[in-house]
């Protein structure tokens, strides 16, 4: 059996990014979150060529929650006994309750693109092409949007990159504040644990094509 050596990571830019490198892109993800707010814009440590963006994501939903760091387990494994002493995530609060999907949004032909998705992900998909993907979660305490995109970097040995960014619509002063609670977690523990577990989960995946 043929084996293959791994494939390491380039020294792409990683970590949080301008807003600009979102905002200026022209992402079908504008068409539908116009009264959203920019949370977030972060550079992964993901490099690849131009027809790769699919198979990434593919390897990103395709892993085990247990890639991840025991800090960053124990963070969301506190997050979701939290929610369920507030009640911040009971259905009534969900997609399709407190909130309408963002699917009802989508343009005739996004709908045509459905992406994969993960039974045990609070996220629900709401489509993949070959540069973007996106996913939506609702509770008590906003609407927010996770959106995957492949953008040209001159940077990169391969020509693509990969960015995370992340809207909100915060509900009311309530999801204010939890947002604003929340916000140095998320940089300080969240992020970094999830952008080294993509990079090794692509890694992985390239290594094995």
């Amino acid at each position: 059996m043929t084996t293959h050596a791994p494939i390491r990571l380039s020294p792409v830019r990683t970590g949080p990014i301008p807003s600009g490198a979102y905002s200026r892109q022209s992402w079908r993800i504008h068409e539908i979150t116009h009264d959203f707010e920019l949370e977030d814009v972060w550079a992964l440590p993901v490099h690849g060529g131009a027809d790769d963006f699919p198979r990434f994501v593919e390897a990103v939903l395709a892993g085990d929650d247990h890639d991840f760091p025991a800090a960053y387990r124990f963070l969301f494994a506190a997050r979701w006994t939290l929610g369920r002493l507030l009640g911040t995530d009971k259905v009534e609060h969900g997609l399709g309750r407190r909130v309408a999907s963002l699917r009802d949004r989508l343009p005739s032909d996004l709908r045509d693109h459905p992406a994969p998705e993960r039974d045990d992900s609070p996220f629900q998909p709401l489509y993949l092409t070959d540069r973007e993907y996106a996913a939506e979660i609702a509770n008590r305490t906003m609407h927010g949007v996770l959106h995957l995109g492949w953008v040209d970097d001159e940077s990169a040995p391969d020509g693509f990159s990969a960015q995370m960014s992340v809207l909100v619509r915060p509900n009311g002063r309530f999801g204010e504040a939890y947002m604003a609670l929340i916000k140095p977690f998320r940089h300080a523990i969240v992020y970094p644990a999830l952008l080294r577990t993509v990079g090794q989960r692509w890694d992985m995946a390239r290594s094995v094509a």
